[in-house]
């Protein structure tokens, strides 16, 4: 990220992903009706909104273009296999090496084979990913190990990540332990876990969904912008 950048967040109580992937649909289309578009680009890639959008599940995504069978790596949902992964990591001719963990080996597939493929021609919505990479999204209630967090991607380029909000108070506090108990193998620092907020989900909290959308993104993409640097207010400029 540049030292500045605008992001957009917004929030729904009484909803789900699902809404905020109909959000994004109006929302894309709204703005690039707004500058008198007619797709949105980035260099040779185009987009178009106006069209039907792809909805690709990240299991489907990982088969479809890297020929992954992912969810077979994860037996158990919260504790992917990596020994598993860096097997269809080594097979598929995709760079590894020793040390790296699970969700290591699924980022240098996804960026290697697949993200350069979403958004190509339409917008596509990559959800349902692995429940281990859940962040603060609920587990989907019909499969345990996928979570109901989804990203949008236009031209190759992530756009947004949202999902529907974790409420569940018992679920939250398991993670917030799990993730302090990995940083403490790791050797960083470990954080107290926000009580207060805690004490809101243990209160009460209706179902809802969030998402943040990089506006700097959606400007460039919009306009055709040969780089970001083109649609930011403070552009770094570097010395010559």
């Amino acid at each position: 990220h540049h030292p500045e950048f605008t992001m957009l967040e917004w929030y729904r109580a009484e909803a789900n992903y699902r809404d905020m992937m109909r959000d994004c649909e109006t929302l894309l289309r709204d703005c690039l009706a707004a500058v008198s578009g007619s797709v949105f680009r980035r260099g040779e890639r185009s987009c178009d909104p106006a069209g039907p959008w792809r909805y690709l599940s990240v299991a489907d995504a990982f088969a479809e273009f890297a020929g992954v069978d992912l969810l077979a790596t994860t037996p158990d949902p919260w504790s992917p296999d990596t020994k598993a992964l860096r097997a269809e990591t080594s097979r598929i001719g995709v760079w590894n090496n020793e040390n790296d963990e699970w969700e290591d080996l699924f980022f240098r597939i996804f960026l290697e084979k697949i993200e350069p493929h979403l958004g190509v021609g339409a917008p596509t919505i990559l959800f349902d990913y692995p429940v281990s990479m859940a962040a603060l999204s609920r587990p989907s209630p019909t499969d345990g190990r996928v979570c109901e967090r989804f990203e949008l991607y236009v031209c190759g380029l992530e756009l947004a990540n949202a999902f529907s909000e974790l409420t569940d108070p018992v679920e939250q506090r398991r993670r917030f332990d799990a993730e302090r108990a990995q940083k403490k193998i790791l050797g960083g620092d470990v954080y107290p876990i926000d009580e207060d907020f805690m004490a809101a989900l243990e209160h009460g909290m209706p179902s809802a969904a969030g998402i943040a959308l990089g506006v700097d993104r959606l400007a460039m993409l919009a306009t055709g912008a040969a780089h970001i640097d083109d649609v930011l207010w403070a552009p770094v400029i570097k010395a010559s």
